[in-house]
């Protein structure tokens, strides 16, 4: 495993717990930012542009013929093939909460419908479901199995409202397990069937799941009635005959205690499960590798990744699976540094280059639960997910970028740059030089051209110095441009000589008239 530090470079507060990742023949997508799509991206879907650790969000394009697409946060998604043998995929969105704080029940189905020069043009439509439609929901799990040469979608858990009934001003916003019912959902005809398994007693939220050939693998969760992770293995098989489907449950106590945890695939029998809550306070830091052979599955800890100080002393983690053993992880800022950033981004790599793009098998994890303002620090909504290589984009004038000038001022930088030629600041090395840093080195904005980050202690800065420059509003110049600075100085301006009016001239009640020739030589002397 190698785990390396990402920086974003542009719209950074827009990446915030809830968010999904697609990918897309190798190109991943960012969908679910945090608030309503602004004029700038009106579709509220992002190129996910990574490029030697650096991150770029760019907008994407959608067809006119699809329907608006909320930014919804903590919602169900998975692949769906048409069948197991075909090549392209579209993704499957259910559930999910709003800006507004409301869950969403509705089926939207991801497409792309063009791809010229690398800039890609997604079709969205809304699936509208009759029968027995699940409720809107959040922390829940939605895969496709395949039988007898049909498919059929498998919805699961997750938490909701509390019923309208029972919703009062001071619990409007408490949440509740949904019942434990297992979903069949026709994409095709929009059917949905609602079936009560007895070996499924307890409604379970943000729980791994795997979904190979016509059987779903459920492993951990976090079931609120009973405060509990069981350390069950729910496999649920579905039987597609010409009649009605058959749906069966087997649970064996040989899975993991671990809610919000997060499933990356590395082969085509090999997952990964990485981190996740074994208590409500306390994250999970073992690793586990999932192997399948034939129909047996074996789950085995495996050796954990070299886990930086920041993640091992935060107290939340997210992400999302961006496909093919890669991860990206996001923990939260340092608000007791002098230059604070909202989140700190890692991308972790669980597989090799080489891994087989052509994997036949959809696995899924939820993508969180609430965001920090929403709940509770360690509840599991704070959840992550993770995903595949994303170092493959290339062309970057085929996309259209972000508009910053249309939003609030978002301005963040990466602590662990090249701020100039002598910059010797490394992760790897970095120890606290002013009593104002705790884990991240103190930077200044230098204000020439566009403005760039520089390292305080490589300007050679006195810590009263840092202070005085963070804490007021004055421009500051890097030792590289202050000589550019000095040299762009307008001069100071020189008040011009007060000229006397003619008129002050004439004497008053001496009864005498300058002549235009004295009025001529008086101009010249004053002039």
């Amino acid at each position: 495993m190698s785990l390396q530090m990402v920086t974003v470079g542009n719209n950074i507060a827009l990446i915030q717990p809830g968010f999904s990742l697609m990918n897309f023949d190798g190109q991943v997508f960012f969908f679910g930012q945090k608030g309503w799509p602004k004029r700038s991206c009106p579709t509220g879907v992002f190129h996910f542009d990574v490029k030697h650790n650096h991150l770029k969000l760019k907008p994407a394009v959608f067809s006119k013929d699809s329907c608006y697409l909320p930014p919804l946060r903590y919602p169900a998604t998975c692949t769906f093939k048409g069948n197991l043998e075909s090549e392209n995929h579209q993704y499957i969105i259910h559930g999910g909460k709003t800006p507004n704080n409301e869950l969403s029940d509705k089926i939207y189905i991801m497409s792309v419908v063009c791809k010229n020069n690398k800039k890609v043009t997604f079709r969205c439509t809304e699936k509208d479901l009759v029968g027995d439609v699940p409720e809107g929901r959040y922390g829940h799990s939605i895969d496709v199995v395949y039988s007898r040469g049909k498919s059929v979608g498998v919805l699961f858990g997750g938490r909701s409202y509390i019923p309208s009934a029972q919703r009062t001003t001071e619990k409007w916003n408490s949440v509740a397990d949904c019942l434990p019912h297992v979903f069949l959902v026709d994409f095709e005809f929009g059917c949905s069937t609602s079936y009560i398994l007895p070996e499924l007693q307890d409604g379970l939220s943000f729980h791994v799941s795997i979904a190979r050939n016509d059987t779903v693998y459920i492993l951990g969760g976090h079931s609120l009635a009973n405060n509990i992770r069981p350390a069950n293995l729910y496999r649920i098989r579905v039987d597609l005959p010409l009649g009605s489907p058959a749906v069966n449950c087997t649970v064996t106590p040989r899975g993991i205690s671990v809610s919000s945890a997060i499933l990356t695939q590395i082969s085509n029998d090999e997952f990964v499960i990485i981190g996740g809550y074994q208590l409500e306070n306390q994250k999970r830091m073992v690793c586990n590798i999932i192997s399948f052979e034939d129909n047996k599955m074996e789950i085995r800890e495996m050796e954990t990744p070299d886990w930086t100080p920041d993640i091992k002393h935060s107290k939340i983690w997210f992400g999302s699976d961006m496909g093919n053993g890669t991860i990206f992880l996001g923990i939260p800022g340092d608000n007791k540094q002098v230059v604070s950033e909202a989140f700190y981004f890692y991308m972790l790599k669980c597989a090799e280059d080489d891994v087989n793009e052509d994997q036949k098998t959809v696995t899924n994890s939820q993508t969180s639960t609430e965001d920090p303002g929403d709940s509770t620090p360690f509840e599991d909504s704070e959840e992550f997910c993770f995903s595949a290589e994303a170092n493959s984009f290339d062309g970057d004038d085929e996309f259209d970028t972000y508009n910053e000038d249309d939003e609030e001022d978002e301005s963040e930088t990466g602590y662990w740059i090249t701020c100039c030629p002598t910059c010797d600041v490394d992760i790897n090395t970095w120890v606290p030089f002013y009593s104002t840093e705790l884990n991240k080195p103190a930077m200044i904005y230098c204000s020439h051209g566009d403005g760039h980050w520089v390292h305080a202690q490589c300007m050679d800065l006195a810590e009263s110095t840092l202070i005085h420059l963070s804490e007021g509003s004055n421009k500051y110049y890097c030792n590289e441009h202050v000589e550019i600075a000095r040299a762009l100085q307008t001069p100071k301006r020189v008040l011009p000589l007060k000229k006397p009016p003619l008129k002050s001239l004439h004497k008053k009640g001496s009864g005498k008239i300058i002549t235009p020739a004295k009025k001529s030589f008086l101009r010249r002397l004053f002039d």
